[in-house]
């Protein structure tokens, strides 16, 4: 079976990692203005010494970020020549309510991704939509306590319907909580949670995670009535533990370790708790938060798809020793895989592993909604980044992906890989970290241009779109 002849071939931003422009417009604080860049970071992310105001001290990449505030026209123009069928990016919650819950809608806010998507079209570019994607307005962590509330499911499911109805014309593509798995290890990132001293976290996180689930299932019940016809799908950040040995105690360790996150999706997808989750919680003493009607918006709105972001494989083993962070994951070594410089294996034919686990599990489409590789890319003299070594490990992760479609007959929808031009990297708040196939002048202070200028992996990745995959050489 070959790529679909309307296979999404194209690239995927976040608004927090590129927009800026965090106090014009009528936008609100969100909680990805206060991840700062340096040693505090991760800190933060797991919602830890997080300050509720930002520092005089401190620099925050994603308040300026690449500044696609101003910028989108240009950017988009640049995707359109690639070739782009798709480009993934997501709504700011915070430029449409700026505290979370005001009376009404920011219009300025609305105007602009109304102006962004007009943008797309004009280029022949579907807007694939994430409705959130690491981004909770900062009244609603300080106010409300984040996502442990139980009140902010009906404010995003508000927040959902203003842009269903507003874009019900432009955008037929969407996703709901992006790499939603990642809340319980990035709390205040993904959940806007601000631990207390003392605080039961793993109550507080799950409340969170049950809260988040049923946001999930009301948006998706939410678009299907708004947008007749339109796709809603769920979002995981994939890649599968292998065992570190076939010792029988590392393989349970790594059935374990994929169940945490398959949980998030097995909701989405099947509409109720896995056995072995309701397990768990007995075992924890955890008693899920029901409220009246969460069972039934659950069970009657499953996702149409299972979008992915894949990066990396990892090692499971029950002796813990050794295990190092990657990408706000552990993981044990792998001495058959090279790592990239930022601590995560090579592994296109994980993707392809990965793929087919997610497809015999589900049996619903798949999206390959962010891959790609970050590397510290230099421009020569005369200002051009010639970045084969991106060049080989896209090659290769396509090739896979091609291979799990053509060879084992998983059903992809599309392939948007992450970070089509220079942005702030969500985990570190570098920009040292490049993915884009289009460089920005900005270093990790914010110092820098902001000047556009096309890498070598431009016009390849242009080939393959116009190939439909069949041109990598």
């Amino acid at each position: 079976m070959p790529l679909r002849s309307d296979f999404l071939w194209g690239g995927a931003l976040s608004a927090n990692q590129c927009e800026g422009a965090w106090d014009e417009g009528g936008r609100g604080l969100a909680n990805a203005d206060l991840l700062s860049y340096g040693r505090d970071r991760l800190a933060v992310i797991r919602g830890d010494d997080v300050p509720l105001e930002p520092l005089s001290d401190h620099y925050y990449p994603a308040q300026q970020a690449i500044d696609f505030y101003h910028h989108y026209r240009e950017d988009i123009a640049l995707f359109g020549e690639m070739g782009f069928k798709a480009l993934r990016l997501s709504i700011a919650w915070s430029r449409i309510f700026p505290n979370g819950d005001d009376s009404e809608p920011n219009e300025q806010g609305l105007a602009f991704y109304e102006d962004v998507f007009r943008t797309c079209l004009e280029q022949g570019i579907e807007p694939v939509v994430t409705l959130n994607h690491y981004d909770v307005p900062m009244h609603l962590v300080t106010a409300y306590g984040g996502w442990r509330n139980r009140a902010l499911v009906g404010m995003f499911e508000r927040f959902a319907r203003t842009v269903f109805a507003r874009y019900r014309n432009q955008v037929r593509s969407w996703l709901t909580f992006n790499e939603i798995n990642i809340m319980t290890s990035a709390c205040f990132m993904a959940a806007g949670i601000v631990f207390d001293e003392g605080e039961d976290r793993y109550v507080s996180v799950h409340n969170a995670v049950h809260h988040v689930l049923v946001a999930s299932a009301c948006a998706v019940r939410a678009c299907h009535e708004i947008i007749p016809g339109a796709q809603i799908g769920c979002m995981l950040n994939a890649g599968i533990f292998y065992p570190a040995t076939c010792n029988p105690a590392d393989v349970k360790t790594a059935q374990d370790e994929n169940r945490k996150h398959y949980m998030f999706t097995d909701v989405q997808v099947r509409g109720h708790y896995p056995c072995y989750m309701l397990t768990e919680y007995e075992r924890q003493g955890f008693a899920i938060p029901w409220a009246e009607g969460d069972e039934e918006v659950l069970a009657q709105n499953p996702v149409d798809f299972v979008g992915f972001s894949y990066y990396s494989t990892r090692v499971a083993q029950a002796n813990t020793e050794g295990q190092f962070d990657s990408n706000l994951l552990k993981s044990a070594p792998n001495p058959y895989l090279k790592m990239e410089p930022w601590g995560r294996f090579i592994d296109p034919a994980g993707l392809r592993i990965t793929m087919n686990d997610i497809y015999d599990r589900y049996e619903k489409p798949l999206f390959i909604v962010e891959n790609g590789l970050g590397a510290p890319d230099e421009p020569d003299q005369n200002g051009f980044v010639d970045d084969g070594y991106r060049i080989d490990y896209l090659r290769e992760h396509i090739q896979a992906m091609k291979d799990a479609v053509e060879i084992d007959g998983v059903d992809l929808l599309g392939y948007t890989c992450w970070g089509p031009i220079d942005l702030v990297s969500v985990a570190t708040g570098q920009m040292r970290k490049r993915y884009g196939f289009i460089y920005v002048d900005l270093d990790d202070e914010g110092h820098g241009t902001r000047r556009r200028s096309k890498k070598r992996s431009f016009e390849w990745y242009r080939k393959v779109i116009a190939s439909n995959g069949e041109d990598l050489s």
